[in-house]
C-alpha cells in the first residue's frame, strides 16, 4: 500500500511538471516544396513514425539504418524498456511503466512496403527537405550511442526484421510513446504540442487538427494524390476493422508501448 501511495504521489508530481513544462519551439518556417512522405501510424494504443529508408540514409545521421538492408521503409517507435519488448505483458509491468519513471528503448522495424497496406489508421504528411531532415535528426538523437560510434541492437524486435536499441529518456504516464511521437513531429515542424498527449487518440486527433489547419499538406496539390503516389502496392485496407503487420494481427499495446 505504501508503494502505491508513493507511486500515486509521484504521478501527481510528474503530472504537474508535465502540465507546466514549456512546449518546445517550432523550427523556423520552411517554404520549400513538400515532396517527402512521412507516415504516422496507430494501432489504437501505440503510434510510430515511418520514413523511407533511402531518405533516412540520405540525411547521414542515422547509421542504424544499415541494419535493415532489405527494407524500403523504417518504422520508429519508443517505449518502456520492460513492457514494450514483452511477449506477454503483465499487469505489474503495465503499472510500473505508467506509475514510475522507467528506462526506455527504441524499436526500429524494416518494412518492405508502405504501412497503408497493414495499418487501419495512417496519416501521410507532406514534408519539406528541411522538415524531413529535422525530424530524422530528432529521431537519431534518441539513440544511445558510444562516442563517435553507432548504436547496436540489444535484442530482436516485435516483428520479423526489427530490433530494439537503448534510447534516451524515461517513460511514465505523462511521457508515453505517443508523447514521444508528438515531440518528434514538432521537431520536424508539425504544429502540435506534445503536452497532454498520452494516448494514441490524443496524438492522432492533434495531428489531424494540424493537417486540417494547413500546417503540412495543403501546399501539395492533392492530399489524396499524395497518398496514392507514395503507396507502392495498392489501396489501403481502411475500414477493414483489422490492424495487420506483415499479414498478421499486431497485438494491442497499452500506452506503455
Amino acid at each position: 500500500m505504501g508503494r502505491m501511495r508513493r507511486a500515486l504521489a509521484w504521478c501527481v508530481w510528474a503530472g504537474c511538471l508535465a502540465a507546466c513544462a514549456a512546449v518546445p519551439p517550432l523550427p523556423p518556417a520552411d517554404s520549400g516544396p513538400r515532396i517527402h512522405a512521412v507516415r504516422v501510424v496507430s494501432n489504437g494504443w501505440h503510434t510510430a513514425i515511418v520514413i523511407s529508408r533511402a531518405e533516412v540514409i540520405a540525411t547521414g545521421v542515422l547509421p542504424e539504418a544499415d541494419d535493415f538492408p532489405d527494407a524500403a521503409f523504417l518504422e520508429f517507435g519508443w517505449g518502456d524498456r520492460v513492457y514494450y519488448p514483452a511477449a506477454e505483458p503483465t499487469l505489474g509491468m503495465t503499472l510500473d511503466a505508467a506509475l514510475w519513471a522507467t528506462p526506455v528503448v527504441m524499436h526500429v522495424a524494416g518494412r518492405a512496403s508502405a504501412p497503408e497496406l497493414t495499418f487501419a489508421d495512417v496519416e501521410v504528411l507532406a514534408m519539406t527537405q528541411g522538415g524531413l531532415r529535422r525530424l530524422v535528426h530528432a529521431i537519431a538523437g534518441e539513440f544511445v550511442r558510444p562516442e563517435g560510434g553507432r548504436a547496436e541492437p540489444i535484442s530482436r524486435g516485435l516483428l520479423e526484421g526489427s530490433y530494439f536499441y537503448d534510447a534516451h529518456g524515461s517513460f511514465h504516464l505523462f511521457n508515453t510513446c505517443n508523447t514521444w511521437t508528438a515531440r518528434m513531429l514538432r521537431a520536424g515542424g508539425v504544429n502540435l504540442s506534445p503536452t497532454g498527449v498520452v494516448t494514441a487518440d490524443d496524438l492522432m486527433t492533434r495531428l489531424r487538427a494540424a493537417l486540417a489547419g494547413d500546417q503540412l499538406s495543403s501546399r501539395y496539390p492533392s492530399v489524396d494524390a499524395f497518398r496514392h503516389s507514395h503507396t507502392t502496392d495498392g489501396p489501403s485496407p481502411k475500414g477493414s476493422g483489422r490492424i495487420l503487420v506483415h499479414g498478421r494481427p499486431w497485438r494491442r499495446m497499452s500506452v506503455a508501448g
